[in-house]
């Protein structure tokens, strides 16, 4: 498979590419929260970025903002799945990356 520069293959990377985008998505899958209640949900983001990345996965058709509250779409909804899928890898394989890296710096 080729990854053109508009396949669906290279969006659906680009979409998990940036740190904050599927950090913000897991944070809103109980429900409907406001920006201050994201970033107190969301270490180490900042105000800025937070509104950035909702304004991002607004265009993106991912979330939406009801009545000052931001909210999944239906489409959001849909990524909370590949990104649970990208938690249990991490769970599984994340040490053998951090050794490789520890290995990578020693040499």
């Amino acid at each position: 498979m080729d990854f053109l520069a508009d396949c669906r293959t290279r969006l659906a990377f680009d979409l998990v590419a940036n740190t904050w985008n599927p950090v913000v998505v897991w944070a809103l899958r109980h429900g409907p929260r406001r920006h201050v209640d994201l970033r107190r949900t969301i270490g180490g983001i900042s105000a800025k970025v937070l509104t950035e990345t909702l304004r991002r996965l607004e265009f993106d058709g991912l979330v939406e903002r009801r009545e000052g509250a931001y909210a999944l779409t239906a489409l959001g909804s849909s990524f909370l799945e590949p990104i649970e899928g990208f938690g249990r890898w991490a769970a599984a394989h994340g040490d053998d990356v951090v050794a490789a890296q520890d290995r990578a710096r020693s040499a």
